[in-house]
């Protein structure tokens, strides 16, 4: 009897299995970053690498490299386009994703005529407002229904991990359409009650222009607008608030008052008038961050905030044009979420998470710190005890 006929696929040799394409080498740094617990990376050529760690910068013990170095190290992690916009503007934002592990915010620009990089690293997880030892009344933040919620500070305030920590609440307690407009995204939220669409600029969409034309048509009830940088952009989050969304956005102010200020200048002066009724209509709060070296090990970092609540006061005091006067506002209205500078920083020191050295150094009047740290509270009309 025959053998039975062999195919082709009987005599064909074992397809050999694919081998995985080695991680980019800038990984190396990446992974150093989250074993040390640093927050920042910096690179420049002819210069060690180098960690922020605690706040402090300091260096690494790595070769030194040329600026073509680091341009190999950003261009294999970068798409054509992000490279395209390096050369042609000499600086390019963009996110990474590590794997399953944490993202880092990227800015690779030129100085000097060399290649210099930055790199901040965003946590995989997404703390609470407790973990991040800020004061409750931002958590309060996230049952407001509509308006618009301000956070100021300058860039590695804590911003962006702030707001992370409100949209989080409002993920797991509110069943709403949740849409972030970012450059680059930082945080990656997983739907829980909320429906999350997080779009990035350059990548899911070509600019800020084009994604604030689109937003009202995608239905949302919560939106993040990464950075109010210009009068487009906060045009458009003032219009979102008006039509009854909650809108949360970052802005490079460092205070409540000079926040105002720094959203006026973003108009001609003819049209001041009316985003100060805007104003006192839709904003809701205006959250101003710092963040300080901690004296406990386990906690680096410690935010200190300055809080405005707009009640009937603030909302007559901005449609005045009387922004002078709401540091006194702050200073007094504790009981409804208020905090100013000065008492966040006695706080900090009472709960032992700052050293008084440091708070002195940063209060806005070191007078007045002192003898609220002596249990002497000092209100708008005198000191009393």
């Amino acid at each position: 009897m025959s053998e039975n006929p062999t195919t082709n696929a009987d005599t064909q040799a074992p397809t050999a299995p694919a081998v995985a394409p080695p991680p980019p080498k800038i990984d190396r740094y990446f992974h150093a970053m989250i074993r040390h617990g640093a927050s920042d990376l910096h690179m420049k050529a002819d210069v060690p690498a180098k960690f922020r760690l605690g706040g402090a910068i300091r260096s690494m013990e790595t070769r030194l490299m040329s600026s073509i170095d680091i341009e190999v190290l950003a261009f294999e992690i970068m798409t054509e386009q992000q490279r395209q916009a390096y050369h042609r503007i000499g600086s390019v934002d963009f996110a990474y994703q590590l794997g399953k592990s944490d993202r880092f915010r990227i800015n690779l620009f030129r100085q000097r005529g060399f290649t210099s990089l930055a790199a901040r690293r965003v946590p995989k997880s997404i703390k609470s407002i407790k973990e991040l030892n800020l004061p409750p009344a931002i958590g309060e933040l996230a049952s407001l229904e509509q308006g618009l919620v301000l956070l100021a500070g300058i860039t590695g305030s804590g911003k962006s991990t702030t707001i992370a920590a409100i949209l989080e609440q409002i993920n797991h307690t509110r069943a709403c359409h949740l849409i972030t407009l970012e450059d680059p995204i930082e945080f990656l939220f997983e739907d829980k009650r909320a429906f999350v669409n997080q779009r990035e600029i350059g990548i899911d969409v070509p600019d800020f222009h084009t994604a604030l034309k689109y937003l009202m048509r995608e239905d949302p009830d919560v939106i993040l607008i990464g950075e109010m940088r210009d009068q487009e952009t906060f045009s458009a989050a003032m219009a979102a608030a008006e039509t009854g969304h909650l809108v949360f956005g970052t802005i490079h102010a460092s205070s409540a008052a000079g926040t105002l200020t720094r959203i006026l200048e973003l108009f001609p002066e003819g049209a001041r008038s009316m985003v100060r009724t805007s104003l006192s209509f839709n904003l809701q709060a205006v959250v101003c961050m710092k963040l300080l070296p901690g004296v406990n090990p386990r906690i680096p970092r410690v935010p200190c905030c300055e809080i405005m609540v707009c009640n009937g006061t603030i909302r007559k005091l901005i449609a005045d044009a009387r922004d002078s006067q709401i540091p006194t506002v702050i200073k007094n209205a504790a009981n409804e979420g208020m905090i100013d500078f000065t008492e966040s920083l006695r706080r900090l020191v009472d709960r032992e998470l700052i050293s008084a050295k440091t708070a002195y150094a940063v209060a806005p009047n070191p007078d007045e710190l002192k003898m609220r740290l002596k249990g002497i509270s000092v209100s708008g009309g005198g000191i009393i005890g």
